[in-house]
């Protein structure tokens, strides 16, 4: 069924086709940033135990190193597992005629590689949560050095500073062992939500293609193809799953900039030359980047370090980690901008630090 909607070996062979070349390394370096990568995650991870409080749960899944190519097929395993279900229910359970099968499937499998292929030149590291249980930590080599080298970065300092992120990511996971079936529930939740006949399909199709024509037209258009294609319903689910993603990166923002004074000497350069990296795309890219929904992400990691950084100021880390409790001590999407709320709700009148 799956290649009726997508053919997914072309998406992997279009990510691989169109993604960008990696920086000029020798054999040798190439062996020694992996060796270095693995090195500074175990490094990381004794630094984030420390600073968060939060002990895994269970065998540590370690981390891949890979290149721009692998990280890109690892997230089509990850995609295909979303996106065939979608599929499928607005299909409605009638399978496609042969030609829109191939004809479609060879189109959405552009359409995804494509993405992947953009995207597999500007991720530095992900937690992946979709094909594997617990998830896996996946660090795009290339990806790190290039960066470092354009920030003029100390390499040591730059890698360790990823690190302290991403593992961060993966303590999150680890610790909280409801927290990827619960994350996982959400996404097929928004799944399952999309209750739409052919009609409003192709309106909110429409609507997509207007909100590209209107992005290229006003590069400050704050359209996202993301937000038409949603069932009201998906919205409520979509504001549970961005409270969420809010609180996981605020929080491994937080955590970097809490330790990273005491281990990367160089940090203060780093986060400013990387900030404004962060600010500097061109208008096209800034185009592209609120269309996949990356420039919400980018808000993601300020709002959501500025909800964590002021709970811990006021009640501490133990009072914070009330969060990890249970889904229900998560924040909600309005109290990531009135933590004072959360506080009153989860900690209580009692829990002044």
């Amino acid at each position: 069924m799956a290649q009726q909607f997508v053919d997914w070996d072309l998406a992997a062979a279009t990510a691989a086709r169109l993604g960008r070349t990696g920086p000029q390394v020798s054999y040798d370096e190439a062996r020694e940033v992996v060796a270095d990568l693995r090195r500074l995650t175990d490094e990381a991870a004794g630094h984030v135990l420390e600073y968060t409080q939060l002990r895994p749960v269970g065998p540590d899944p370690g981390v891949r190193v890979v290149d721009r190519r692998d990280w890109a097929a690892t997230n089509i395993e990850g995609l295909r597992q979303v996106v065939t279900p979608l599929a499928e229910r607005l299909a409605g359970g009638r399978p496609p005629t042969p030609l829109a099968s191939a004809i479609g499937g060879r189109v959405t499998g552009v359409q995804a590689g494509t993405v992947l292929a953009y995207l597999s030149g500007r991720v530095l590291g992900q937690y992946e949560v979709f094909s594997a249980d617990p998830g896996q930590l996946l660090l795009v080599a290339p990806n790190i050095v290039d960066v470092e080298r354009k920030l003029g970065a100390d390499p040591r300092d730059f890698r360790l500073w990823v690190c302290l992120h991403e593992v961060t990511h993966r303590t999150q996971f680890t610790a909280v062992p409801w927290l990827r079936g619960h994350f996982l529930g959400e996404v097929q939740a928004f799944v399952d939500a999309a209750q739409l006949d052919r009609e409003q399909l192709l309106e909110r199709l429409r609507n997509a293609v207007g909100a590209l024509a209107e992005s290229v037209r006003n590069p400050d258009s704050r359209a996202s193809v993301l937000d038409l294609v949603q069932t009201p319903a998906q919205r409520r689910i979509l504001d549970r799953l961005t409270a969420l993603m809010t609180l996981l990166e605020g929080h491994a923002e937080f955590v970097m900039d809490g330790v990273g004074p005491q281990v990367v000497p160089s940090v203060d350069a780093i986060r400013s030359k990387f900030n404004q990296r962060r600010e500097a795309a061109n208008p096209l890219e800034r185009v592209v980047r609120r269309l996949l929904g990356i420039e919400v992400k980018l808000r993601q990691y300020a709002e959501g370090r500025k909800f964590v950084h002021t709970v811990v100021e006021r009640v501490g880390m133990t009072e914070f980690n009330r969060v990890w409790q249970s889904p229900l001590t998560l924040p909600r999407l309005a109290e990531l901008s009135d933590p004072d709320a959360w506080i009153a709700r989860v900690c209580g009148s009692g829990s002044a630090a």
